[in-house]
């Protein structure tokens, strides 16, 4: 669409239909004026391009399977409403340009897509890796000029680096593939993008809700093609808000805790000759603790038990909110909470003793919304954030004592929105 007419269009209302789906009617102000700044700086650094299009890919939350979906187990997560959005410029120069909002520029020559060692680390590590696997599918990349604008909190457990991923696998995707690869396929990309260019070793859930959108349900025992199912609850039509807190928690030198809990989960599945849990039978697990004992350490044969119990909760959560039922969903959640404060043990480092941000978040929850409080940690945990689902009538108070405790804009009230990566059209 001309640029001029995109403009007015925007601030006419015309998108109005599509945005209210994205974010909701009340923020339609708000991000109707967000779309037309990302235009006019979009126009500010490519001025030449007078076609313009726009896209969006949303953050996520995970709602249930804390730490099951690198044991090939099952998770309930969903995509949220801050996302990141671009405005984009389509050509066939065989360059991708890409100007983030307070990142700099990625610029990636399409003539060369082999992995790039000394951009491991990088946005444009993502870029190229997303653009190598479509041309390795056969798909012809003419190239783009785009802007992108964030508001996926970065380290909060929102996922705002699988968001850019499915961001530049949907352009890629819609402008040259025709939408053939599909919600999955570009999360896998994301995810290879991530594994073999980036350097890190993520598994498939973080991209796979940002690309499916809503309430996803994720198995994977293959992890190659995971099962994937979407639900539709609407939790503010049943009085609740999803409310997540940033404890403001340094995740600086955590490492160590984060990759010990796979290991250790690990460590118990080789005692029965498998590699993941998932492989390990359950009953066989149970009855054989005690000879565990000595062979794996308490804490590993503990975060054993909280993958199984966990894993089956997903499951059961999934169902509960399929049959329309948030009592046994709100049960099941409190359980998972429970689970991972006292078998998983991811609240806080034992490195860091003293700093315990999110169970004093949690604390804090439960004094103002009651012992009976719908929260847990949420994420991999050891520091960054909490969720909750907080009574619509309490709002507002929770909010406020949250910022109070953890500082100005620290909690979020989040939408769940019902669709993942897409271009923005009429």
């Amino acid at each position: 669409m001309k640029k001029q007419v995109l403009i007015e269009k925007i601030s006419s209302g015309g998108f109005d239909g599509s945005l209210a789906v994205l974010y909701g009617e009340a923020a339609l102000d708000r991000q109707r004026a967000r779309y037309l700044k990302t235009i006019e700086r979009f126009s500010q650094l490519f001025p030449d391009r007078e076609e313009i299009r726009i896209f969006s890919a949303p953050g996520r939350s995970e709602i249930g399977g804390n730490h099951t979906d690198h044991q090939h187990g099952c998770a309930l997560a969903a995509a949220v409403d801050l996302d990141v959005i671009a405005a984009v410029a389509f050509h066939d120069e065989g360059v991708i340009r890409l100007e983030s909002e307070g990142h700099g520029r990625t610029e990636v020559d399409l003539s060369d897509l082999s992995v790039h060692e000394e951009e491991q680390g990088s946005s444009v590590a993502i870029v190229r890796g997303i653009a190598a696997r479509f041309a390795e599918m056969g798909v012809k990349i003419g190239g783009f000029d785009a802007y992108s604008v964030s508001d996926v909190l970065s380290g909060s457990g929102l996922s705002s680096s699988a968001a850019f991923e499915t961001l530049v696998g949907t352009i890629i995707d819609v402008a040259y593939n025709d939408c053939k690869a599909g919600e999955v396929e570009i999360a896998k990309i994301g995810q290879y993008a991530e594994n073999v260019y980036f350097g890190k070793g993520s598994g498939l859930l973080d991209q796979t809700v940002c690309s499916v959108g809503g309430f996803v349900f994720i198995d994977f025992l293959d992890t190659e093609n995971p099962f994937v199912e979407k639900y539709v609850f609407d939790f503010e039509k049943a009085g609740y808000n999803l409310c997540v807190t940033d404890t403001k928690g340094s995740h600086s030198d955590l490492t160590d805790d984060y990759v010990a809990v796979p290991s250790e989960m690990k460590a118990v599945a080789k005692e029965f000759g498998k590699e993941y849990l998932r492989e390990v039978d359950e009953f066989l697990f149970f009855r054989s603790i005690p000879s565990l004992r000595g062979k794996c350490s308490d804490r590993a044969i503990m975060r054993a038990v909280h993958y199984f119990k966990e894993n089956q909760r997903a499951i059961d959560e999934a169902q509960a909110l399929d049959n329309g039922d948030i009592d046994s969903f709100f049960a099941l959640y409190k359980k998972s909470a429970a689970s991972s404060a006292n078998l998983l043990q991811n609240h806080y480092s034992n490195k860091k003793p003293t700093e315990q941000g999110i169970s004093l978040g949690l604390m804090m929850s439960r004094l103002i919304l009651g012992d009976d409080a719908v929260v847990r940690v949420h994420g991999g945990g050891f520091a960054g954030t909490i969720q909750a689902f907080v009574p619509t009538f309490k709002t507002a108070e929770y909010a406020r004592k949250m910022n109070l405790l953890f500082g100005p804009d620290s909690c979020h009230i989040l939408r769940i929105r019902p669709v993942g990566g897409v271009e923005i059209t009429e």
